[in-house]
C-alpha cells in the first residue's frame, strides 16, 4: 500500500500568507471515504471536503505537540506532531485531511493537506493510530 502525503495547493498558500499558523492555531485530522476526490488546485476549505465518516464512535483529533523546525542540513522545513490516535470507532475510510479549526462554519476552515491511504482502511471498534513521519508530517525543501 502506498501512503502519500499531499498539500492542497491553496493550502500553501493559507500557510504563506499567515491565515494558518501550524504552531499555534487548532489544527484537526478528520478521516474520509473513498468516495471523496481530493482536488489539490481547487480544494481550499473544509466545506470542499465530502464523506467525512460519522457514526460508529468516529470524532475529529486535533493535534498535539505541533512543531516547524529547520534542518539545515537537509533544507528543509518540516511540520509535525503527534501521532493522530482515533480511538474506538468503527468506519471505512481512505483519507485524513489536515484543517485548521476555527470553530464555525466548515466555509471558514482552511484546509492544510491530506494523506491518501492508497487503499481502504477499515477500523471495527478499535482504535486507527497515523503514525507521522518520524522528520515531519509535511516538509517545504529551500531550493
Amino acid at each position: 500500500m502506498a501512503i502519500s502525503n499531499k498539500f492542497y495547493g491553496l493550502g500553501v498558500s493559507h500557510i504563506a500568507n499567515g491565515a494558518v499558523d501550524w504552531d499555534t492555531d487548532t489544527i484537526k485530522a478528520s478521516l474520509h471515504t473513498v468516495t471523496y476526490t481530493p482536488n489539490q488546485d481547487t480544494h481550499d476549505f473544509f466545506d470542499d471536503v465530502t464523506n467525512e465518516l460519522s457514526g460508529g464512535g468516529y470524532a475529529q483529533i486535533a493535534l498535539t505537540t505541533k512543531t516547524r523546525t529547520y534542518d539545515a542540513a537537509t533544507n528543509e522545513v518540516r511540520l509535525d506532531a503527534d501521532d493522530i490516535v482515533f480511538a474506538t470507532f468503527t468506519g471505512t475510510f481512505r483519507y485524513l485531511v489536515f484543517r485548521k479549526a476555527r470553530g464555525g462554519a466548515a466555509s471558514a476552515d482552511e484546509i492544510i493537506g491530506y494523506v491518501d491511504f492508497g487503499a481502504d482502511e477499515t477500523v471495527t471498534a478499535g482504535t486507527f493510530t497515523a503514525q507521522l513521519d518520524a522528520t515531519g508530517a509535511y516538509k517545504f525543501t529551500v531550493a
